[in-house]
């Protein structure tokens, strides 16, 4: 009986596995005739089917912010820019395909063919670009043949637009794409290879506020990568908007009167240290860059001898010839060197330890006061007083005025300038400081190096009493709903230990200079606008002393002339404008930047309506 149930029990667990197994095996067989079914039977269906639908992420730049002035008038925005692309993946044949695609833009099959080769390692699903900025006639071609142009794509995009071309190009700057060390530097977060970022000017200063943050979308697309549907979206946000102090009526006036010389000119209002204009010829059209450059344009561009990418009226440095005769003036008063009253006698030359020192004037100006040396301009009489101050006497005032040290201006690469001491000379060449160099110093010729900016500063610092300001090119920053994120305020940056008696006596010698019957600048007078200022005439080189015989001054070369300079402040008794112009080469600064800068004075002060009046007792030497 145990052997018989015995056995059953073995049949029955026989019975069991086989039937295990055969269910295995069943599951198996339906499992292989499935993926048979899939892999061969309907392979190639399914490999269409995922060809012809893809999901791709597409990004969404952000608009960059706008550039408006002081008044709101609008310098800088964006406009549309039509950019053909091809993804090669959705494209084939390639070569097919771009043949059509150049007839629509008028260049060779094989050009478009090196820009896809240039881009080796790039993803056959990522789009290369082939052209930017097509006109709206191309567009509308490729648009029409779309079917017939397989991966191609024309995206809108926003590409930069300076509303008035030259204009303040050096101010607001220009972009550029981002390199590879920029992208490693940290400094631009969200930025990626190939995006644009501020390279120059405004749009480099306040790049972060005015780049804004892309978006992005999840679109699904067919093979031949047009859009079937966005499966999400996530928007960008526009950068912000950026209002400069500049006033661009007077920043074209300085630009209109520059034009056809090199130099600069600057305008600050010396209340508050607000740059009105800044203005540097030769200038440039951002839109041509921005527009894009071969390598050999951009080449020729920036070996151009004329130097147009520099802004010269923030790191040009020149001689500040006369219009120093401010500093030394005020730093022989408050030594207690000279007063009002101490005079010297000029016969056309100074003669020191056995040499020589001309005066601008060969027949001299005879015995003057200081007053009437700041309005004559006597180099004697400054001579005696710089021999008398010393040199490091001379550097230690000219540093409190904000000469030799960058202004702190909103624009990159600004030059300090250069003011000298003994101590620095000894330390740059190895040899002494000679008195002789002093006398040269006090009249600003010598070693002294200043930019159009820090003598703008200087003269704005006399018009107020003395308060240095930093300037300032901005004036708040704004959301694009015009909500005001940022506002500046005024910034002192320091005190000129000016007096008041000394300031009374450097303003009315600067006021002689313009309205005095023997003062170097006749030509600032207008009407009843009271203009007081500075001349200068700065040597390009030192001359021997025959050469300063030389009658004819044609005989000079060009590029051996004189710069002309003219800093002023007005009106004279409530400044509201602090200016400085320099003309390289221009010779005198009576008859080259004098006009310059009354002309921007003007601009601003009276808005071009100011009807003739005629100052009492004194006839008009200059017409509006």
């Amino acid at each position: 009986m145990s052997r018989y149930l015995k056995t059953a029990d073995n049949d029955w667990y026989k019975q069991r596995i086989i039937g295990i197994i055969l269910v295995v095996l069943i599951c198996f067989a339906a499992l292989f005739m499935r993926l048979f079914y899939l892999q061969v039977i309907k392979g190639e269906e399914f490999r269409r089917l995922s060809d012809n639908n893809s999901i791709r992420l597409q990004r969404i730049e952000a608009f960059r912010g706008i550039i408006f002035d002081r008044n709101k008038n609008m310098l800088v925005d964006n406009r549309p820019s039509f950019d053909v692309s091809i993804v090669v993946k959705d494209a084939q044949p390639v070569a097919q395909t771009l043949g059509r695609l150049s007839t629509f833009l008028s260049v060779s099959d094989e050009e478009l063919l090196e820009k896809i080769a240039g881009q080796k390692g790039i993803l056959a699903y990522k789009p290369v670009l082939l052209r930017q900025d097509i006109g709206r006639d191309s567009m509308a071609g490729i648009e029409v043949h779309k079917y017939d142009l397989p991966g191609i794509e024309v995206n809108v995009k926003s590409r930069r637009h300076y509303l008035f071309g030259q204009s303040a190009a050096h101010i607001l700057g220009y972009l550029g794409e981002i390199s590879a060390n920029e992208l490693d530097s940290g400094k631009y977060p969200g930025v990626r290879s190939g995006d644009l970022i501020g390279k120059a000017g405004v749009e480099r200063s306040y790049d972060e506020y005015l780049r804004g943050r892309g978006g992005g979308r999840q679109v699904e697309v067919n093979a031949t990568g047009q859009i079937m549907r966005v499966l999400k979206t996530v928007p960008s946000r526009p950068g912000r908007n950026v209002v400069l102090t500049i006033d661009q009526a007077v920043q074209m006036k300085a630009e209109e009167l520059l034009a056809g010389v090199t130099g600069a000119a600057v305008a600050i209002d010396p209340n508050t240290g607000e740059v009105l204009a800044i203005a540097s010829n030769p200038s440039f059209d951002q839109n041509r860059i921005v527009s894009g450059m071969t390598h050999e344009q951009w080449q020729a561009f920036v070996s151009d001898p004329l130097k147009p990418l520099t802004n010269r009226a923030v790191q040009g440095e020149y001689p500040p010839a006369s219009t120093y005769k401010i500093l030394t003036a005020t730093a022989g008063l408050e030594e207690g060197l000279i007063d009002e009253n101490t005079e010297y006698c000029c016969p056309g030359f100074y003669r020191f330890k056995g040499r020589e020192y001309r005066c601008w004037k060969r027949g001299g100006h005879g015995c003057l006061s200081l007053v009437q040396a700041i309005a004559q301009s006597c180099d004697v009489y400054f001579y005696q007083v710089g021999q008398a101050v010393g040199v490091d006497r001379l550097a230690w005032y000219a540093k409190t005025f904000g000469l030799g040290t960058p202004t702190g201006v909103q624009l990159a690469n600004e030059s300090s300038g250069l003011i000298p001491t003994a101590a620095w000379k000894l330390k740059r060449t190895g040899e002494p400081w000679q008195e002789g160099e002093t006398l040269s110093l006090a009249i600003g010729q010598g070693f002294n190096l200043v930019t159009p900016l820090q003598m703008a500063g200087m003269a704005a610092a006399v018009a107020n009493g003395g308060i240095r300001y930093q300037p300032q090119l901005l004036k708040r920053i704004e959301t694009a709903q015009g909500e005001v994120v940022f506002q500046t305020e005024p910034m002192v940056v320091g005190k000129v230990p000016i007096s008041p008696r000394t300031l009374e006596l450097i303003r009315q010698g600067l006021w002689e200079v313009v309205h005095s019957d023997t003062g170097t600048a006749k030509g600032a007078r207008f009407f009843d606008l009271h203009i007081s200022g500075k001349t200068g005439t700065a040597q390009v080189i030192s001359r021997k002393d025959d050469e300063q015989e030389v009658e004819d001054e044609s005989e000079i070369a060009d590029h051996l002339k004189a710069h002309a300079w003219f800093v002023a402040y007005a009106p004279s008794d409530a400044p509201q404008i602090a200016t400085a112009v320099v003309v390289e080469n221009g010779e005198h600064g009576s008859s080259a930047a004098t006009p310059i800068a009354r002309e921007i004075i003007k601009s601003y002060l009276l808005k071009e309506q100011l009807q003739p009046v005629i100052v009492a007792n004194k006839e008009p030497v200059a017409q509006p």
